[in-house]
């Protein structure tokens, strides 16, 4: 590994990581978040050789970085990390607009790779990468290459299961070092949105707009807004205010934790139909190893009907477990048994594609071969169905103005409000007052108009946090089950997790977990905390943290661990408890004294004793 100017390279081989490791950041302000930068490769980090081609170039892309004022705050950096400013992380300047400063490290691969060369393999290196530090930082941003961007995103938006935090791919049409480039904007918009919003989705930020990865494609090689998503609205659009779309929003509607699915079936192919395409042409594609095929038709799904012989081929080659997926050549639009042409694919057994994009369709096809605890037939149902918002659903969803008056009208107000106010004010607050009568039903209606579980108050507070604050372990569940998110953050830095730590709901903390939760406190923040409440011989506390994931033998600032708090103040059933769950009795403070010592100068007797019992009982259970 090499570190240089805070950039920490990982070195890669084609048979997978030779070492790998990441300085996280702790978190000293509630207006701080932290942000994990993978650097794959791609236009955007390059520089100029002597034969004026753009190739990449080790650590130069974090060297530059440290000396753009608009992507690095020196001076912010000189009073946050003193002396180490140098080789600390990088901080992005105080828009003013956002609510975090954002602190982010860059993680550099090695070999850097041109977009072009990138594989299933690199797909699962970054999937890897997030999955080992998911829980050390607030989210990440993959700079990438354009020409396979939509590959990348589409690939990792299947394979990161369950995800509850932002990722977003971006890169550039012009190099970052070039005076006049969509790199600054890019990367810059990247790291405000992975670090201010929860946007759980793996996404695109592209020319002032953020897209769903899985529905994106690029459309032009030369002009700045590069990528569309044809089928799909924006998720954000880049003003002077960020307006995020919560309404399009996907989210995971299962209680379970983020999960890194790291295997990619490669014998998939996409056969684009084309006028007096030969039946030996369309043969070879159905071939083994080929075990999947995305089927690009022309117009709403048609084929030409009167090819009996390529459609009996291909019904032939699905018969004996082949998956062909329908998908239209065209930009726009979805396939459908309309006309006759497209209706003889879905008699044969050709798999509905619906809107989704080549690249989509070809990435979720080498996702869903490789669940070999799926038979046939649960693979070609689970590619129709909708999975991470990569395919339109057909039920309809109220406009955003029948939303506006439906919520005028609940809130007794004929407002004139534009869609986005009523959005970001009078959805949050409905939400809580529903929430606060524990009514599941209302808070039904309300999503059933546009309103979104994961969308913040005024305060930043989201219907969630408010649920585990009251302690109201159905609702939470239930809107767990509905896709609120678990990492939202309030003004104060709290999740819904610290609230339900905080009001020792320990039922909810476990559906938390569960669901992905876990403490972001840095270490030493945490000891002390659990000392406080060692301090107070708080059992329940104790419990609650621990629920939540804390190591109960974390120490404080000066070295002490809750069992050195609790035997200084004679707290038996605490100390017991914090034995009981495997608590040193040799760890020494600053000071060297251990938890014995504290007990023996507070004059505590029992206390002495009961830690000579429970040696004496280690002993034995050892023997």
């Amino acid at each position: 590994m090499a570190t240089t100017n805070g950039t920490l390279s990982v070195v890669r081989t084609r048979t997978g990581r030779r070492c790998s490791h990441v300085e996280t950041i702790d978190l000293d302000s509630k207006e701080e978040s932290s942000v994990l930068v993978i650097y794959s490769g791609g236009t955007i980090g390059m520089v100029i050789n002597e034969g004026g081609a753009l190739v990449p170039a080790s650590n130069a892309l974090g060297r530059h970085i440290r000396r753009c004022p608009f992507l690095h705050d020196v001076e912010y950096a000189k009073k946050r990390f003193g002396d180490k400013c140098e080789t600390s992380a990088f901080v992005l300047p105080d828009t003013k607009r956002a609510r975090r400063r954002v602190l982010y490290t860059l993680l550099e691969y090695e070999p850097l790779l041109d977009s072009s060369n990138m594989t299933s393999d690199e797909w699962i290196a970054i999937a890897e990468d997030i999955k080992k530090w998911y829980k050390s930082f607030d989210g990440f941003v993959i700079l990438h290459g354009t020409d396979t961007l939509a590959y990348s995103a589409s690939a990792l938006s299947f394979m990161l299961e369950n995800l509850g935090k932002s990722v977003v791919l971006t890169g550039s049409q012009l190099s970052l070092f070039e005076p006049r480039s969509d790199a600054k904007d890019n990367f810059l918009e990247s790291l405000v949105i992975a670090g201010n919003y929860v946007i759980p989705e793996v996404t695109i930020c592209f020319g002032r707009k953020l897209y769903r990865g899985n529905r994106t494609t690029k459309m032009d090689t030369e002009g700045f807004s590069a990528f569309d998503s044809p089928n799909a609205l924006p998720l954000a659009t880049f003003g002077i205010q960020i307006e995020v779309n919560y309404r399009e929003l996907f989210r995971p509607i299962v209680i379970e934790k983020f999960r890194v699915h790291s295997k990619l079936n490669s014998n998939v192919a996409l056969l684009r139909l084309f006028p007096s395409i030969t039946l030996q042409t369309v043969s070879a594609f159905l071939r083994p190893p080929i075990q999947g095929i995305v089927l690009q038709s022309y117009g709403s799904g048609n084929v030409p009907s009167n090819r009996v012989d390529i459609l009996e081929m291909i019904e032939a080659a699905i018969d004996e477990g082949l998956i062909v997926l329908n998908c239209s050549q065209c930009i726009r639009g979805s396939v459908s048994n309309a006309y006759e042409t497209g209706k003889v694919l879905c008699d044969i057994g050709v798999t509905s594609g619906a809107d989704m994009t080549p690249e989509a369709a070809l990435t979720k096809l080498s996702y869903v071969l490789t669940k070999d605890e799926w038979s046939v037939e649960k693979k070609r149902e689970m590619l129709e169905r909708n999975l991470r918002g990569e395919l339109t659903v057909t039920s309809p969803t109220p406009s955003m103005s029948e939303a506006v008056r439906m919520v005028s009208f609940s809130a007794k107000h004929n407002l004139e409000l534009d869609p986005y106010t009523a959005a970001n004010v009078l959805f949050p607050a409905l939400l809580g007052s529903a929430v606060l009568d524990d009514n599941p039903n209302r808070i039904e209606q309300l999503l059933s108009s546009g309103a979104d579980l994961s969308q913040p108050n005024v305060d930043q507070r989201t219907p969630l946090h408010i649920a585990c604050c009251e302690g109201k372990t159905s609702l939470v569940e239930f809107m767990l089950q509905k896709g609120a998110s678990v990492h939202t953050k309030d003004r104060y830095d709290h999740t819904p997790l610290n609230e339900a730590v905080q009001h020792d709901h320990h039922e909810i903390i476990k559906l938390l977990v569960n669901c992905g939760a876990h403490l972001m406190i840095p270490p030493k923040v945490l000891g002390e905390k659990l000392c406080k409440a060692a301090i107070r011989g708080d059992v329940t506390k104790l419990k609650s943290y621990k629920i939540a994931g804390a190591n109960l033998n974390q120490c404080d600032q000066s070295g002490r661990t809750p069992l050195h708090v609790a035997m200084l103040h004679g707290h038996k059933e605490c100390a017991l408890y914090l034995l009981g769950e495997g608590c040193r009795m040799d760890a020494e403070d600053m000071m060297g004294l251990t938890p014995r010592d504290y007990a023996a100068k507070a004059g505590s007797i029992g206390m002495v004793t009961l830690l000579e019992t429970k040696n004496t009982l280690h002993h034995v259970k050892v023997l």
